[in-house]
């Protein structure tokens, strides 16, 4: 099968063509260079003449572009597109119902949402790992990892963002009524002490006045998100994880030392070594496999999806202690593959305990990597896309 290959700066790029090639598929790729386009159709204004000269089987791209999807509509072609960014509000166009679309967002319960309002071509399926190559990098620093603890450079480590960048939507918002600063207090409190379900975009309509006038945000012309929605997800929400981040990691670096990856290199705790950012390809694995705990802390405005960090520390054959997201147990055990904590006391206790535990660590970390090995990898997905071709 010939697939064309919308290629922006995306993760999981050379993975996925990697996939398509193992599965006997070709590769046409199409440079996409305005990741953000929604209607601007010059982003795309080559793209008809290069389905014509190819005639490709199919269009595929990371994350959906509405752009994109007008193109395949009019040639009449299949576009698959695997939505990797939560939010992701460009999933709301109207344009998502073409029939050309399949859309995979790796959220189930986003999923449910179009299911149930009848919406056939948004479809579920969790994100994967690339094992082989994960293997061939860390393959060195595994060897005899049952009896070699000295391999591990960290004890408990962190890769992510803090969100606490000033250009950040929640830190424009200026001019709130006290009413609205006492009422998103208690809401993002509230929430930062509930796992496993999201309640902000439900509740905030209170002040859905004052949230616009003092940052005003409009729903796209072509789409239905809410403004509901958009608050929610793209700015209460990173408020509250990057709260929930900063709160965890202080907790933990008052007890044990911890290693930080982040864009922020100006945060500083003491017991906390920021080491800045890694390369996702490169050093990432390394940091993983290399770590005794690593930790998942998910965005809020991840609904029960299991992230994209998860699927890459199990990979790289890393231990995982990640919050509590209601897709890991259709996939993964507790305990066994990996396990996650319910509460701030609960995430204490259990680093105590795996720090106490090497043995058992490394087992769980090493049934993590190979359940991953054996079902969830870049050509498991390929496969499980193209199927019903």
């Amino acid at each position: 099968m010939k697939i064309l290959f919308i290629e922006w700066a995306s993760y999981g790029n050379e993975d996925m063509k990697d996939a398509f090639r193992k599965e006997g598929h070709t590769i046409v790729c199409f440079p996409f260079f305005n990741k953000d386009a929604r209607n601007d159709a010059s982003s795309v204004a080559g793209l008809p003449a290069l389905l014509h000269k190819e005639t490709p089987d199919l269009v595929f791209s990371f994350n959906y572009f509405p752009v994109v999807s007008n193109v395949c509509h009019k040639e009449n072609i299949r576009y698959i597109s695997w939505i990797y960014d939560s939010p992701y509000v460009m999933l709301y166009s109207y344009t998502a119902i073409h029939p050309c679309n399949t859309i995979y967002v790796f959220d189930k319960a986003v999923y449910l949402e179009f299911h149930k309002a009848g919406i056939p071509t948004v479809h579920y399926l969790p994100m994967a790992a690339n094992v082989e190559r994960l293997d061939a990098l860390t393959s060195d620093k595994t060897a005899n990892a049952d009896t070699d603890a000295s391999r591990f450079l960290y004890d408990i480590s962190f890769i992510g963002s803090l969100y606490t960048e000033k250009h950040n939507f929640f830190e424009r918002m200026e001019n709130l009524s006290d009413y609205a600063k006492g009422y998103l207090d208690a809401l993002m409190s509230a929430q930062m002490n509930v796992h496993g379900y999201n309640f902000i975009q439900e509740t905030i309509s209170p002040i859905m006045e004052d949230l616009y006038q003092a940052l005003p945000i409009m729903p796209n012309a072509d789409g239905v998100e809410t403004k509901e929605y958009l608050y929610a997800q793209y700015v209460i929400n990173r408020k509250i994880t990057g709260l929930e981040r900063n709160d965890l990691i202080r907790t933990i670096a008052e007890r044990h030392p911890f290693d930080l990856f982040t864009h922020d290199r100006t945060f500083s705790l003491h017991g906390v070594t920021n080491h800045g950012t890694v390369d996702n390809y490169q050093e990432m694995p390394l940091v993983f496999n290399r770590s005794r705990i690593n930790l998942n802390i998910s965005l809020r405005s991840i609904l029960s999806g299991i992230p994209q960090r998860a699927f890459d520390i199990m990979g790289s054959g890393g231990f995982l202690l990640s919050n509590y997201q209601n897709d890991f147990p259709e996939y993964f055990t507790p305990g066994e593959d990996f396990d996650f904590y319910e509460s701030k006391g609960d995430l204490l206790d259990k680093i105590n305990y795996y720090l106490s535990h090497e043995t058992e660590r490394i087992q769980i970390a090493g049934n993590g990597h190979d359940k991953i090995a054996a079902a969830h990898t870049y050509r498991h997905r390929v496969r499980e896309m193209l199927g019903n071709f």
